[in-house]
């Protein structure tokens, strides 16, 4: 059964109920429904333990999609841990800190994509910094001139929304798409579009704040050159 991902619904749910589905020969957990994200789009997976009936806990490293069928997330649990048995109830609970940093950067980097309107050729998020990569052509890009317009975008206080639209609709406009590398998630016939105020409209499968006002300042902390068109521009929150 696909896992129901609590995360595409509410990035702010920070714990839910679950059953174990399964456990893999690896020791990797199947949960029927999770607020873990799991790695994808540049975002890394999230962390936090697995809190069972009796009081004790299962550290939990990331989680991942299942290999062998893209549905499921499988929690994958720091070497050592005594792993549940199918059936068992137990509360999967995030590393709350870690994911919130990772939503704000994440926000951050979209509006970035609008301060820097190039096709982007790659990305990363961590915990309280991340980067994209554009394809510019040659030509001096100002650290100071950059963090201050991004950081203009951010004091407009501007609502984060979401809506879905089919595939379909998707390939009828694929301008919506400023990726070059990360393709939007696919295969339910529908794709999340994340839109920040009338600022930004993109497809995207990740986690967000809600308002621009919670990413707080930001600064862009370098500009390397990588190849002969790509220059990749890192960011970081100031107040972490």
């Amino acid at each position: 059964m696909p896992t129901d991902l609590l995360f595409r619904e509410n990035a702010y749910l920070t714990e839910t109920k679950a059953a174990v589905e399964a456990v893999n020969e690896r020791g990797g957990i199947i949960l029927d429904r999770t607020v873990f994200y799991a790695t994808g789009g540049g975002q890394p997976g999230d962390s936090g333990t697995l809190r069972r009936e009796d009081g004790s806990t299962i550290a939990i490293g990331t989680a991942i999609y299942d290999p062998e069928d893209k549905s499921r997330v499988i929690h994958v649990p720091l070497e050592g841990q005594p792993l549940p048995s199918p059936g068992e109830t137990l509360t999967a609970v995030l590393d709350w800190e870690k994911r919130l940093k990772r939503m704000r950067i994440h926000t951050a980097l979209h509006l970035l994509s609008v301060v820097l309107a190039y096709p982007v050729t790659g990305g990363s998020i961590a915990d309280g910094d991340g980067r994209l990569d554009f394809d510019i052509p040659e030509g001096g890009l100002d650290k100071a001139e950059i963090t201050d317009k991004l950081n203009a975008l951010i004091a407009r206080n501007a609502d984060v929304s979401e809506r879905w639209i089919t595939d379909a609709e998707l390939d009828a406009n694929p301008g919506l798409v400023k990726t070059m590398s990360v393709k939007p998630p696919r295969g339910s016939g529908r794709v999340r579009l994340v839109a920040i105020g009338d600022i930004d409209l993109q497809p995207c499968g990740g986690t967000h704040v809600r308002n621009t006002a919670e990413i707080g300042l930001v600064a862009v902390t370098d500009i390397e050159k990588k190849g002969k068109q790509n220059r990749r521009v890192r960011i970081a929150l100031a107040l972490a």
